[in-house]
């Protein structure tokens, strides 16, 4: 039992809008944050009080989710060290991502989820690719009336060679791409072919007929290779909360949820959770019939007799920019917030120190200026919510930090000629600022990796000149060394006594570490039997060659005494102690190793995967959500896009090339599918479908290419916002007069290249930002 005044302590470590999370008693509450308003922590603390004031333990928890293996490590060290802190149980709490934990519950009722006995795979996303380029050919041999009309598109004059050109175009671009934008579309919203197929639409249907055969195709397909998907988690999982008796076990085991980056939610996610979060009857606080310290409950409640949601959703729908590569949409979260705050259930946490006030400025401005531009006409890209500074006396430290200069400079056109130019005068910014403070941490974000690579071969002077170190995240991130480091350690405990295996061991125990790197590897490796098991007769190892024996001897008992499947997390803890992108990245691993060899699994063909899984490099890393040792490293130039720039801050940003072409580009057909109209095929039934799952009228094809054009817009805005809003003390924005007219190549360039409408509105608002 904790002191309540143990609790109240750690409570005032958090500010006001934060304290609401803390304040939490149960039922539903949306919680929407302003970039560097602190949500993580927030909820951590949250997490930690909730389980005490609660008495929560391992049959009774509450579950944390969010969308990425890095945060789930990240959220689940800090609720530790609380815990740690409050004497209270580590099981009372579980962290994993929102589909980890729906296979758990459907993997747990087989028979329930729709998988079927066989149905182990989950298909990774290069062999969900190859699933959809089958489907589309056999689609084609199925439905040839409809590929005769699309070959036929607007026009045809039947000459040959032009049906070739169009047949290789519908087959390897054009219906590949509407099958995986249909799939994911509609399998996360739980609509069926046949749902699509009875959608009253004002061209007759043909697109989403031809969406649904492809996705109804696909389905077969995955079927037959007794497969599932990363959608078939979550509707696998729902499928076995149908069933009374379950869904009740699994409510009694959970008290409540708490959601983590809310804003990239599909509806079939939301629905799991608040399946979950559903219990019977109100949650009691800890000594019940005593009068709480804490604000009046806010109770989230269903029809009569339903029971109380025990969910917390915590996100910034202002930093929804992932919509272009997953079926997020910001609407959704969006609803919600608006949902509870008829029922004075939304918290908004609008106070922020990670930025300097003219930073705040800037970003709000923008935030202010697109919501009232002709890019809302459709619906406004951001929620109406302005970043606040934070109290003088806020509990956090080094809160609104001293600008450098006016903490906003902006570049524009006429005083910078191309980018060669616009690099230029970055780089001797960065020089010297770094002269000033060697300290500083400074990034540029770039919206494309071909910028990034313009940009790090421009300023490989300043390492070689003044030795400051740039780190580029694309380059340095292309290849993970895990799988690489897996490999090696399981070829030598396989064969321990190989000189070439101990060899490669050893160097990695060297690279992450383990033993030190005085000592000649290769001598060690030369003899693998005399230096693992020496005899009384053989010369005494050194102190050194002792420790890395002692560390080898350790893998091979391993060998013996753990299942095969404890390997990996094994090894991993042995490598990677407690970094934990890099833990991450191993238990991903693992995960793919399960689910590829399934039936199969051995130390023979764990190597054989890993082997397939370097050699083709085709492996990606899981990022680590504290990034501050890699990606924000003191007196550091870091090289990233603005995707992965989301949760990581520096003290300096530049945002380069910012022109309307880019942010927030327009929509563009390319001349080789002109011949279907001037749309694309794969964003009109993303649109149509989308309209399906809000009820609306569906678009025809043309009304349906106009919206995709302001949704992604929308989202171009929004990532804008969210680079502005990385900078501590300084930010820079620029453009350049002359630019690519298409990064893949410099020579053809665009002369007077318009500039991001939303950059030059806030050149013309605070005309003291504007740098010559």
């Amino acid at each position: 039992m904790v002191a309540p005044e143990v609790l109240n302590e750690l409570r005032k470590t958090l500010r006001k809008g934060q304290q609401t999370m803390a304040d939490w008693q149960g039922g539903e509450l949306a919680v929407s944050a302003v970039p560097g308003a602190g949500k993580s922590t927030g909820m951590a603390v949250a997490a930690a009080i909730a389980i005490a004031n609660f008495n929560l333990h391992r049959q009774k928890q509450l579950v944390i989710v969010t969308f990425t293996r890095s945060a789930v490590s990240n959220i689940r060290k800090k609720v530790s060290e609380h815990l740690k802190n409050l004497r209270l149980p580590q099981s009372a709490f579980t962290v994993s991502t929102l589909h980890s934990l729906a296979y758990t519950i459907a993997s747990n009722h087989r028979e329930l989820s729709g998988f079927g006995a066989g149905e182990t795979t989950i298909v990774s996303e290069s062999q969900k690719q190859r699933l959809i380029r089958n489907a589309t050919n056999l689609w084609v041999k199925e439905n040839p009336k409809l590929y005769d009309l699309l070959l036929e598109g607007r026009s045809f004059d039947g000459e040959d060679t032009e049906r070739l050109r169009r047949q290789t175009v519908l087959r390897t671009d054009v219906l590949p791409s509407l099958a995986r934008e249909a799939i994911a579309t509609a399998k996360s919203s739980e609509l069926t072919p046949e749902d699509l197929r009875q959608a009253e639409s004002p061209d007759g249907g043909t697109i989403l007929e031809i969406a649904a055969g492809l996705y109804e195709t696909y389905e077969r397909l995955l079927r037959q290779e007794g497969a599932i998907d990363y959608d078939d988690m979550i509707l696998g999982a729902l499928r076995v909360l149908k069933n009374e008796s379950i869904r009740k076990y699994w409510q009694e085991r959970v008290f409540a949820v708490f959601e983590d980056e809310a804003q990239d939610s599909s509806p079939l996610q939301t629905d799991l959770l608040e399946i979950l979060a559903l219990t019977p009857q109100p949650p009691l606080p800890k000594g019940e019939g005593e009068k709480s310290s804490l604000l009046p409950s806010l109770l989230g409640r269903g029809d009569e007799g339903e029971g109380i949601k025990n969910l917390m959703r915590v996100g910034d729908p202002n930093q929804a920019i992932n919509s272009t590569f997953t079926t997020a949409d910001p609407r959704f979260f969006n609803e919600f917030c608006d949902r509870c705050q008829l029922n004075s259930q939304l918290s908004t946490l609008d106070q922020a120190g990670r930025s300097t006030v003219n930073v705040m400025r800037a970003a709000n401005y923008v935030l202010h200026w697109v919501n009232h531009s002709e890019y809302a006409k459709l619906e406004k890209p951001f929620r109406q919510q302005r970043i606040h500074p934070v109290d003088v006396d806020d509990p956090q430290a080094n809160a609104n930090p001293e600008p450098i200069g006016k903490g906003v400079e902006i570049y524009l056109p006429n005083t910078v000629d191309d980018i060669e130019h616009e690099i230029e005068l970055i780089g001797l910014r960065i020089k010297q600022l770094h002269e000033q403070d060697p300290k500083l941490s400074m990034a540029i974000l770039v919206r494309q990796h071909n910028q990034g690579r313009f940009v790090a071969e421009a300023l490989a002077w300043l390492t070689k000149e003044h030795d400051i170190k740039i780190y580029d995240v694309e380059q340095s991130d292309r290849r993970s060394r895990v799988p690489m480091d897996m490999l090696a350690i399981l070829q030598f405990m396989e064969r321990p006594h190989s000189p070439d295996n101990l060899k490669s061991a050893l160097e990695v125990l060297k690279d992450r570490l383990k033993i030190s790197s005085q000592q000649d590897l290769n001598a060690l490796a030369s003899n693998p039997e005399k230096f693992l098991y020496p005899t009384l007769l053989d010369p005494a190892l050194t102190t050194l060659a002792q420790d890395a024996q002692s560390t080898c001897k350790a893998l091979l008992r391993a060998k013996i005494e753990l299942p095969l499947y404890n390997l990996i997390p094994f090894i991993a803890f042995t490598l990677y102690d407690d970094e934990a992108g890099l833990l991450a990245t191993a238990d991903k691993l693992g995960d793919r190793l399960n689910q590829q060899l399934v039936g199969n699994y051995s130390m023979q063909t764990v190597i054989a995967e890993l082997k397939e899984i370097v050699e083709s490099e085709n492996f990606e890393a899981v990022e680590d959500e504290n990034l501050e040792g890699r990606y924000m490293t003191a007196g550091q130039l870091t090289i990233i896009s603005l995707h992965k720039a989301k949760g990581l801050d520096w003290d300096v940003v530049f945002m380069p090339f910012l022109h309307k072409r880019i942010c927030p580009g327009e929509a563009y057909i390319p001349e080789s599918v002109k011949f279907l109209g001037d749309f694309g095929l794969p964003e009109v039934a993303r649109a149509q479908i989308r309209a399906i799952v809000h009820h609306e009228r569906v678009p025809n094809a043309e009304e349906a290419w106009k919206q995709c054009s302001y949704l992604k817009q929308a989202e171009e805005f929004r990532l804008l916002y969210v680079g502005m809003t990385r900078a501590k003390k300084l930010l820079w924005l620029s453009a350049a007069q002359s630019a690519p007219f298409s990064w893949n190549t410099l020579e053809n360039r665009t002369e007077n290249a318009p500039i991001c409408p939303a950059i030059m509105e806030l050149a013309r608002k605070f005309p003291e930002f504007i740098s010559w």
